[in-house]
């Protein structure tokens, strides 16, 4: 199945992976965030870990860049997205059991990026109001149905389907917290 249950497995990654970066980018002006449906308690999502990696300036993203080149990471652009990165494992420049073993998607954004500010908005709205995350996971199953299970059909499904259901959310988030 694509979608599976929660599982605190991806609590546990997410912190090997973490840390794991971070001997990386030691010295360097970071911090890393779970995001994403795997970083929500009780949600069923597909065992894919999302992680943002948030830094301050310019002159610190060309550091975060060459420190994860060097631990294997490739810098894939912005894919769309303004000020979020997208980098993808390597394991060719660089070996690590546990980077190249849990499956993950690594953003680089910096501190001010609407993008990161989305993504925390809206995990955080749905690890404090179960009736959003209950919703969210009943579309999630709609969709991996709907795809066949097919990852790349849902994907293009879920950008399609989901996209109004999370900024509702979103704009729930900012109102609630101003």
């Amino acid at each position: 199945m694509l979608i599976q249950e929660y599982e605190l497995q991806w609590d546990q990654d997410f912190r090997k992976i973490k840390l794991e970066i971070e001997k990386g980018l030691i010295g360097l002006n970071i911090s890393i965030e779970h995001i994403g449906s795997t970083s929500i308690p009780n949600l069923a999502a597909k065992s894919i870990i999302d992680i943002d990696l948030i830094y301050g300036t310019d002159t610190d993203f060309n550091k975060v860049k060459s420190g994860l080149s060097q631990i294997g990471y490739l810098h894939n652009g912005n894919q769309g997205i303004l000020n979020r990165e997208v980098f993808k494992r390597n394991a060719g420049l660089s070996k690590n059991e546990i980077l190249d073993n849990i499956k993950h998607h690594l953003y680089v954004c910096p501190i001010d990026s609407e993008e990161l500010n989305r993504h925390l908005l809206f995990r955080n709205y749905l690890r404090t109001n179960e009736w959003a995350r209950l919703k969210y996971q009943e579309l999630k199953y709609e969709l991996a149905e709907k795809a066949g299970q097919n990852k790349q059909r849902y994907a293009e499904l879920k950008e399609l389907n989901a996209k109004e259901f999370i900024n509702s959310i979103v704009e729930k988030s900012k109102i609630s917290s101003s």
